[in-house]
């Protein structure tokens, strides 16, 4: 399996959660599973095959973190030599000139993007346009309505 890229944060998170689920969900499940069969017949126990759904999941999630993290690059934008440009980690702010709306987005591997916490995937088209860019320089991303241009108002690296 190949490297998978993760910014410092995006890392702890995920082993966040990974110690969440075996700490508290895990034994919980276990639990819920305990009880239902307590009480009996287990063909009719809605609570027995809801328990052992989430179980399903908990697992398989378990697995995926474990495998994400193996495969893990941290990588710190801080320690990158990037000669001012916008590199993988890094914390973009754009402007659309055509509304003259402000964005700040983090640039972070698959795994860890999340648009409602500013956090876009590597491969999408906007981060794709904004790697190896400048401050002051204009970027245009084909978009579902269009092409947008967007300038670059800051580049940061936390």
């Amino acid at each position: 399996m190949s490297a998978i890229p993760l910014t410092a944060q995006g890392a702890e998170r995920l082993q966040a959660e990974l110690h969440r689920l075996k700490t508290t969900e895990r034994p919980d499940v276990i639990n819920a599973i305990a009880e239902a069969r307590a009480q009996g017949d287990l063909s009719e126990n809605a609570e027995y095959e809801a328990a052992r759904e989430r179980q399903g999941f908990i697992e398989g999630r378990i697995r995926e973190l474990e495998g994400t993290l193996s495969n893990a690059q941290i990588i710190n934008p801080a320690e990158l030599d990037t000669d001012g440009r916008v590199v993988f980690g890094a914390t973009v702010q754009i402007e659309d000139l055509d509304s003259g709306e402000q964005l700040n987005y983090q640039i972070v591997g698959d795994v860890e993007a999340d648009i409602r916490s500013l956090r876009i995937s590597i491969s999408s088209p906007v981060a794709r346009a904004l790697i190896g860019k400048s401050e002051g320089d204009v970027v245009e991303v084909q978009a579902p309505g269009g092409v947008r241009e967007f300038e670059i108002m800051r580049i940061q690296y936390i």
